[in-house]
């Protein structure tokens, strides 16, 4: 896909990896709706567009409401056309130990991260596929490729989100829409890791990348058209490969490597925390 022109909707785009996106798809020449719940921040993020001249509409959302997603597609019609492109990037976590996860969180979690991105890719798709002209970005995570012992809510709704991108992107593929799904390991400065790991490094073999690498890799993941991309150094590269070869494989090496013990320290520290 040419993105120049391009009217598209980015969800998750006050902060985070949400503010690299927003800038590298303004870069591009994306004319942009920006969601997330708190104007304010939308509007800090609508600010650093300026210098790119395209046009960006802030639009408060709540993407586990249909009523907000619907009002989210309607303003972006309505003040810079249809859509044919849609970023999904809202996303939340939290680790813990499974047993002691309160049970409106799971819902919380699974709605944010799994059934709004698909109810607003419901939305916007019928347009797409009646002009033959779209795509659709999934911001899933290697924690969708693997086990993730102590996130493991995320991880499934991550899953999830790696499943429907694979399977709807077989079902666009006779529409002239393109499905992407993209996948970062651990992300080091903005993001969600960042947020809550107070500076602390992942263990050597799970390493870290930089918010713009992941902004880079979705933007290549639409031009290029591309199914999956995973976003991680080393070895994590192949995440993916080396699961499907043996999933005991890759968890022996999560082990050994210390990332499980990372992961527990740090459900033991939120517990804590509370």
């Amino acid at each position: 896909m040419d993105l120049n022109g391009k009217i598209g909707i980015l969800t998750g785009a006050s902060r985070g990896i949400g503010v690299f996106l927003a800038e590298s798809l303004a870069r591009k020449g994306v004319h942009l709706a920006l969601a997330a719940r708190v104007q304010a921040d939308l509007d800090r993020t609508a600010d650093q567009l300026a210098p790119f001249g395209t046009k960006v509409v802030t639009v408060p959302t709540d993407v586990t409401d249909l009523r907000s997603l619907e009002a989210l597609v309607s303003r972006t019609t309505e003040e810079l056309g249809a859509p044919s492109l849609l970023v999904n990037n809202a996303g939340i976590e939290h680790y813990a130990r499974f047993e002691q996860y309160d049970t409106d969180l799971i819902t919380q979690i699974m709605n944010t991260n799994v059934i709004g991105p698909q109810l607003l890719t419901r939305l916007v798709l019928p347009e797409m596929v009646r002009r033959r002209d779209g795509h659709i970005v999934n911001i899933a995570s290697v924690a969708g490729k693997t086990a993730t012992p102590f996130n493991s809510i995320y991880s499934a709704s991550k899953h999830a989100l790696v499943g429907f991108s694979w399977s709807l992107r077989e079902e666009m593929r006779t529409h002239g829409v393109g499905v992407s799904v993209v996948c970062p390991g651990f992300v080091s400065e903005a993001g969600m890791f960042s947020d809550w790991s107070g500076g602390k490094k992942p263990p050597g073999l799970a390493g870290s990348v930089s918010p713009q690498l992941v902004a880079d890799k979705t933007i290549e993941a639409i031009e290029k058209n591309k199914a999956e991309v995973i976003v991680a150094p080393g070895i994590m590269k192949i995440v993916d490969v080396l699961h499907a070869i043996s999933p005991e494989l890759t968890t022996g090496i999560a082990r050994r490597s210390g990332s499980y013990r990372f992961l527990e320290e740090t459900a033991l520290k939120a517990w804590e925390d509370k």
